[in-house]
């Protein structure tokens, strides 16, 4: 007798601590569903303020900047010449001063190439600029739809939780009456406290995710963030061949590739140029002492292709022949790696699209059926606890594999984007 009281103590006392405890788990779930984070603002304010793009936009600013420099002469040469006889260095008794202005001429199409070279480079960084925005972009969805993932996870947690209170109920009444016994009971309660072991866990990934959204957005890694919304999926209408056209027509680091190829055939035009001499033309003003003064002039043209010069120049044409090559070799495998990207992606999208139809009108509703059914069996002495709980526990697990399948899918939409170079 004094050990059934003993043991409906610890009964009570257990159950009465198990079922507050939602109370201040879930004391912060109202506030979280008080305010939506939409994914589209979230994508310009990082555009806007990621450190990185700053620093992207900068460098194109950078690269612009050469353009003028590169199609610009060397600066001009001033000089004063004076010459004394030997007997005296007094510079105010010269016996004669001259006075040049000289600038140096570089062969025609010199200039052309290297403004050309100039220009293709700051093409190149602003379509880094815009694979960087592309990738900037992707992070944000994947990590907007993690974020989903752990506000979904700990909603389903909660739901659970919910639901075991009510098993927890049905096995201690009918403990109570002598229908169910304390195996159950004590059953119900390692369940639910399975459940509130995992909350902590799924709380910890759901802080991890805001923090590594908020830091994309250069934003505070505490700072608060809404729910993001469900998403919503929907057929890709493109196929595999229309998105690889796309693609070898839009992605950036395609277009930064050509880019670079086009630069070094300039590069190859401007080394096949200083073959040719340099010109230097000066202008001179004679003042000459005890006699008339004058005007005079040089013109100076230098030698590259003396035969122990122009093995430098040659070294020079190979130089950049080869950097050309190596560009038309990195496209090529660029355009043959985002082929591949396209159709791996959309094999994975397509393996998703499947699940995700599996789970929504095959496995999560029978996994529904099956645990109304063994509640009910339970109740009426049809089924044993066991199955209701195995009944649960699949619930859970197909709920939880449906929310990762479907930010799965998004998430391969995000970088499907990326690759391709452009929203779909």
């Amino acid at each position: 007798m004094q050990r059934g009281k003993i043991l409906w103590g610890q009964l009570f006392l257990l159950s009465t601590f198990l079922l507050g405890i939602p109370s201040f788990l879930t004391a912060e779930e109202p506030a979280r569903k008080a305010k939506s984070l939409e994914l589209r603002p979230l994508i310009q304010e990082a555009l806007q303020n990621n450190p990185e793009l700053a620093s992207s936009r900068e460098q194109v600013k950078a690269m612009k900047e050469r353009i003028p420099q590169a199609r610009t002469l060397e600066d001009p040469e001033v000089k004063i010449q004076l010459w004394n006889t030997p007997e005296t260095l007094d510079v105010t008794r010269s016996q004669r001063t001259i006075y040049g202005l000289a600038q140096r001429f570089p062969f025609p199409g010199v200039l052309t190439q290297q403004e050309d070279i100039a220009a293709r480079e700051a093409d190149r960084a602003a379509q880094r600029l815009a694979a960087k925005e592309r990738e900037i972009t992707m992070a944000i969805k994947v990590a907007y739809y993690e974020l989903f993932f752990a506000h979904t996870a700990i909603e389903i947690h909660h739901e659970q939780i919910k639901l075991l209170k009510q098993f927890f109920k049905i096995a201690n009444a009918k403990f109570r009456v002598g229908k169910g016994t304390q195996v159950e009971v004590l059953q119900a309660q390692v369940e639910l406290a399975k459940l509130f072991q995992r909350l902590p866990i799924l709380e910890q990934r759901r802080q991890t995710a805001q923090a590594h959204l908020n830091t994309i957005l250069d934003r505070n890694p505490l700072a608060p963030l809404g729910i993001p919304r469900k998403p919503v999926t929907r057929p890709m209408i493109l196929t595999i061949e229309q998105l690889q056209e796309q693609a070898l027509r839009q992605r950036p680091e395609l277009r930064e590739v050509d880019l670079a190829v086009a630069q070094f055939a300039s590069a190859t035009k401007l080394a096949r140029l200083q073959y040719y001499p340099k010109l230097r033309v000066e202008l001179q003003r004679w003042q000459n002492f005890n006699t008339d003064d004058g005007f005079g002039g040089n013109v100076t043209l230098n030698i590259p292709f003396a035969f122990w010069t122009k093995p430098k120049y040659d070294a020079g044409v190979r130089e950049a022949m080869a950097h050309r090559e190596v560009a038309q070799f990195k496209k090529r495998t660029l355009e043959n790696r985002t082929r591949f990207q396209i159709q791996d992606l959309m094999a994975q999208r397509e393996a998703k699209r499947k699940v995700l139809d599996l789970y929504k009108t095959t496995v999560l509703p029978q996994a529904k059926l099956t645990l109304r059914a063994a509640m009910a069996a339970y109740r009426t002495d049809r089924t044993d606890f066991l199955d209701l709980i195995e009944a649960d526990r699949a619930l859970l697990t197909y709920q939880l594999e449906f929310v990762r399948a479907l930010v799965d899918w998004e998430q391969l939409l995000a970088k499907l984007e990326r690759v391709v170079g452009t929203e779909l």
